[in-house]
């Protein structure tokens, strides 16, 4: 899942090797907090928040075998 949401984000933003991507896991969730380079938060949420949620839809769909919610953190 980590390498997924870096394949999504990297094309968005101007400094890639800024991507970072954490793993918190829960009882009943797994938690992925992505971080990027300052200039490049805006790109990756978007206009009113449309590629933030687009990236967090894809995420969800490839992580509903689990029985566990995930959740995607944009810092």
């Amino acid at each position: 899942m980590k390498a997924l949401i870096e394949t999504i984000v990297t094309p968005l933003v101007d400094y890639p090797e800024d991507i970072v991507v954490a793993v918190n896991e829960e009882e009943h969730k797994i938690v992925y907090h992505l971080t990027v380079n300052a200039d490049d938060v805006g790109k990756v949420i978007g206009k009113n928040g449309r590629i933030a949620k687009a990236v967090r839809t894809v995420v969800y769909a490839a992580g509903s075998d689990t029985k566990k919610r995930i959740y995607l953190d944009i810092m």
